[in-house]
């Protein structure tokens, strides 16, 4: 079995208040074919409605593509997963992401991102 190499990255959206930050607990992760890996970020904000989010990146071609969003604080219990190789784990410091099965195609660039109403 191959091993499956993930980068991490961190992005703020627009709108953010001063001193709200996020960043990869890891710039690396690597798992082995067929088991699942976790990926993770900490962030820092003072509102109390937060949106996490997860993207990848496959290339310079193309844009970041979704993978899922989740709701914390105010906002805890919203999520929007579309798929079953995915979940999150979120808590007010930190946001996870579990990939499962993993294939060589998961070798990607990833990147947490956080959203405040």
């Amino acid at each position: 079995m191959d091993n499956v190499s993930l980068m991490l990255h961190s992005l703020l959206f627009p709108g953010l208040i001063a001193g709200d930050t996020i960043s990869p607990a890891r710039d690396e992760v690597s798992g082995r074919e067929g088991e699942s890996v976790t990926l993770s970020c900490q962030y820092q904000t003072t509102d109390t409605y937060v949106y996490l989010y997860w993207y990848r990146h496959d290339s310079d071609l193309q844009a970041p593509q979704f993978i899922l969003w989740k709701g914390e604080g105010t906002a805890s219990g919203q999520q929007h997963i579309p798929d079953d190789r995915y979940q999150s784990k979120t808590t007010d410091r930190s946001t996870k992401l579990t990939i499962s099965r993993l294939t060589l195609s998961d070798t990607a660039l990833y990147y947490c991102a956080l959203e405040t109403q």
